[in-house]
């Protein structure tokens, strides 16, 4: 499948973290090409600091799906999974979280969807495994290389990091 190359990011800090980040993986491949899965980091919250660990991964896939309607598709992945949105709580605890961080080097200015992510460049948990995956990427606004902001992002926690192991397609799509 050619298409379109998407960077989306994934977190999860309620219910069994691990197991939600690969089963929103493994739906998600059912209409996209997974091409790459960054390890798995287990990171401290951001803004709203009283809520529990969070596990984040980046995939990288290939679809053919315009962006609204890969939007549309992970918004039901979290709704499934039995996420609800809670405009007074926004950065609380979530069983689930799939955002488009990258669509081709698409620029979007809402108001459904903001391209590339207003906020990929303010979180070490989205772009360390974003540059795992892809060294050389550059912020399609900017132009600036995305690994330029790390030093910026440093002071952000990430306890751990899964084995490289964890980076192969193949790993997690296969059932065991």
């Amino acid at each position: 499948m050619a298409g379109h190359t998407v960077y989306i990011g994934l977190g999860s800090n309620q219910g069994e973290s691990l197991l939600n980040l690969r089963l929103s993986i493994r739906i998600i491949a059912e209409t996209s090409t997974v091409v790459a899965i960054s390890a798995l980091y287990r990171t401290e919250p951001q803004d709203q600091l009283n809520q529990p660990d969070f596990w984040n991964a980046v995939i990288q896939v290939q679809t053919m799906l315009d962006p609204l309607k890969l939007l549309s598709r992970l918004q039901r992945i979290e709704q499934n999974f039995g996420r609800v949105s809670d405009p007074a709580n926004p950065k609380g605890p979530r069983v689930i979280d799939l955002d488009i961080l990258l669509f081709d080097s698409l620029i979007l200015p809402g108001p459904a969807l903001i391209l590339p992510h207003p906020q990929i460049q303010l979180r070490r948990f989205v772009l360390e495994p974003l540059l795992e995956i892809d060294p050389d990427l550059t912020h399609p606004k900017s132009g600036l290389p995305l690994a330029s902001f790390l030093p910026l992002v440093a002071g952000q926690g990430i306890y751990e990091k899964h084995p490289a192991t964890y980076n192969h397609p193949d790993i997690w799509l296969i059932d065991n």
